[in-house]
């Protein structure tokens, strides 16, 4: 046995490997997020930008035909120059939107989307019920200059109904209670809201042929933009204390988590897709509020994020990097509101009396009840999330219907398109050249039967991989054996899953049993600890097309690449095995390294859309800590059937306790039974393995056990 780990040099490094682990990929992201702006394409054809800005904000939906309808026999409010009524409007099926309609007394001279921040209602931007200033009141200002106004409500950053009266209920905000379900299936919060705002100007160009626009104040800046953006029938759009760069769109709320949004758009390559037209940018105060970050007790709570109002010379900046991409644009800055308005109203040659509101405000005839109003668009949203989950499973059959399933080597040559999608699109791929690895090596054990090394390798700038790598004693010199890479799950360390002397209930030293069993073990450090100093790496990754996955497929790839090189070791025999978040990783990863001749996911496999992103089951990811879980657009791609697919043809098994609470034993089956079914069509059957135990959410290591032997030593 050794002395020393052939080919590494001495690894001196005493400090905490895994959190340096983790600071290296802030470091990472941060000088990414930095030279972002430098890099994101400047000559992408417009129809190309709106198509992929609307796939990136969830607006993929068809809208329903246009119809509007006025609430209650009587107006909501009126006055000498204009009357308020209740209205609701078609959006998409079982998804309405609702709202106030300002109609003036003569002809409009433009038809106006006019938009809140969310913390604001439809009443209090008419001056119907107090709250803004005269000045702030938008929607009554355009409407006392002669516009047909639409002011549809937002969902707020409240808590009150956030959760499920049934199971559970949560401190988050609705707008990230609806994120988070929304975020896996491909939809987004704000894009629901734009949907909201298309929908109305549908039903505005149907009605009547007239100048559209659409102007919003803070979380309505942003809609906006974004709809003026995707929507070319949209004449002008105006944004007040919203504008500037999005380089710190990771430090917003979570349901500003917009995947690729800084690598290739910022706001100023979103308001370039609004030129030849015009866009107002109001460089006035935006919405102020912060959730910090909290201790472990923050469970159920809100995730971190915070809004302010940016400098004018960073909005300036922004604004002059739009024109720059877009010199036909007609953009105008204006420091001052009144300014902004004349600015918009220009566009339909109105704007020429007083830009003030009036002093006297509508008269409220009969109120709206604001509470059964908002109970009812929320809940709406909520319905509309579960109505996606049940029918994305029909959505991944169609997504999946090009592959070739006329034999197992067909299948697998069709399957490389699909696993060059889930790189790019679902993952986020870093193809940048590994640095050279220069292992490190350090004794860390020495038992009468198995001697272990702490190995540090490197994989990319500020990014390396760490784990214990144990080698039986009995090794001889000319053997080559196989390894078994097994993973830990969340805020766990390799050192539990080695440790002789540690039988840790869920780990049961499992990497130290496989070791004295013969095998060589690697057990790696996944970067998934540190609570939410690992989870804000996921926000800065997301904006920038990248997740957690991206840099664990780079660790693992230089893992297995050192492996291989090893004397000792026979590269066509390396395997995974992973329990709980190391058994999603064994779903998440291994489609991308083939290299894993082998894959057994333990705790964690199961109707994996369901699990993440459904209001109906207590221990789904809607209602925990774990705001990192969803991956953007997942529900309609690539579930645990799928992701098995491109684990196929290898052998898989799945590894679960009757009493493992992270999914009920009926998805699980359900889920299994159709990866079962692909292996046993393809005329593999017996590669696919499902081991159900009397247990917890815990390693049994009983069936897998034998699985290993029976496909590394058969």
């Amino acid at each position: 046995m050794f002395d020393t780990l052939p080919g590494t040099t001495a690894l001196t490094d005493d400090g905490d490997l895994a959190w340096e682990m983790v600071e290296g990929l802030h470091r990472y992201l941060d000088r990414a997020t930095a030279e972002a702006p430098a890099r994101r394409p400047t000559s992408r054809p417009p129809a190309e930008g709106r198509a992929l800005l609307a796939k990136m904000l969830g607006v993929v939906d068809e809208r329903e035909a246009p119809e509007l309808r006025i609430l209650g026999p009587v107006p909501v409010a009126s006055s000498p120059d204009y009357t308020v009524y209740g209205a609701i409007w078609s959006v998409l099926p079982g998804l309405e939107a609702e709202g106030l309609l300002l109609e003036p007394n003569g002809e409009p001279v433009m038809d106006v989307v006019a938009l809140p921040d969310c913390e604001v209602s439809p009443e209090a931007l008419c001056g119907v019920e107090p709250g803004l200033p005269p000045e702030m009141q938008l929607a009554r200002r355009l409407v006392e200059q002669g516009c047909r106004v639409l002011v549809p409500l937002l969902i707020d950053r409240k808590s009150g109904l956030a959760g499920n009266p049934r199971l559970v209920m949560t401190r988050l905000p609705h707008r990230e209670f609806i994120y988070r379900a929304a975020y896996p299936l491909g939809r987004q919060m704000v894009g629901y809201e734009i949907q909201k705002v298309l929908a109305a100007v549908d039903w505005f160009v149907s009605d009547v042929e007239r100048p559209v626009g659409v102007f919003g104040h803070g979380e309505g800046g942003r809609l906006a933009l974004y709809a003026a953006a995707l929507d070319e029938r949209v004449a002008v759009a105006g944004v007040s204390g919203a504008f500037g760069p999005r380089e710190e769109l990771w430090r917003e709320p979570i349901d500003h988590n917009i995947w690729r949004l800084v690598s290739d758009f910022g706001d100023s390559g979103v308001a370039a897709l609004i030129a030849p037209r015009k866009l107002v940018v109001h460089a006035g105060a935006g919405p102020e509020m912060e959730v910090p970050i909290n201790p472990p007790d923050r469970v159920g709570g809100p995730t971190p994020g915070r809004l302010g109002t940016p400098p004018f010379a960073e909005v300036s900046a922004e604004c002059d990097r739009a024109r720059a991409l877009a010199p036909e644009l007609k953009l105008v800055l204006a420091e001052d509101a009144d300014a902004a308005l004349l600015g918009f109203l220009g566009v339909a040659g109105g704007g020429t009396g007083s830009q003030a509101a009036s002093g006297t405000p509508p008269e409220v005839i009969e109120p709206v009840d604001v509470a059964a109003r908002f109970a009812r668009q929320y809940r709406q949203l909520v319905q509309f999330d579960e109505d996606l989950i049940m029918g994305s499973e029909m959505r991944r059959e169609a997504f999946w219907s090009k592959a070739d399933r006329s034999s197992s080597p067909a299948f697998a040559r069709s399957a490389e398109w699909y696993r060059e999608h889930y790189w790019t699109e679902v993952i986020g791929a870093l193809r940048e050249p590994a640095l050279p690895p220069n292992p490190r090596a350090k004794l860390w054990c020495d038992t009468d039967r198995v001697r272990g090394w702490q190995v540090v390798l490197n994989v990319l700038p500020d990014v390396f991989a760490y784990g214990i790598l144990l080698l039986p004693k009995d090794l001889r010199p000319d053997e080559r054996r196989p390894v078994v890479v097994c993973q830990h799950g969340l805020e766990g360390r390799p050192e539990i899953l080695c440790d002789p002397a540690n039988d840790e209930e869920s780990y049961h030293r499992y990497a130290y049993r496989l070791a004295e069993r013969g095998y060589i073990v690697f057990a790696p450090q996944n970067p998934y600890i540190g609570m939410d100093h690992f989870r804000q790496t996921v926000r800065k990754a997301n904006p920038l097309g990248l997740n957690l996955y991206s840099f664990i497929v780079r660790q693992h790839q230089a893992i297995v690449a050192w492996l291989a090189g090893l004397p000792f070791v026979d590269p066509q025999r390396i395997a995974y095995y992973g329990l709980s978040y190391g058994g999603k990783t064994a779903m998440f990863l291994t489609p991308l390294v083939p290299e894993y001749c082998l894959v057994i996911c333990s705790g964690n496999f199961s109707d994996w859309i369901r699990k993440v992103a459904s209001t109906h089951f207590r221990n789904g990811y809607v209602f925990t800590a774990e705001y990192e879980m969803p991956e953007f657009g997942l529900g309609d791609t690539f579930g645990h059937l799928e992701q098995a697919q491109l684990i196929f043809p290898r052998p898989f098994m799945v590894e679960r306790g009757h009493g493992d609470g992270v999914s009920p034993d009926e998805w699980v089956g359900y889920e299994f039974a159709k990866v079962y079914r692909h292996y046993d069509l393809m005329g593999l059957g017996e590669r696919c393995v499902i081991e159900w135990f009397d247990g917890p959410h815990t390693i049994h290591g009983v069936g897998t056990f034998e699985f290993l032997d029976r496909w590394l030593r058969g």
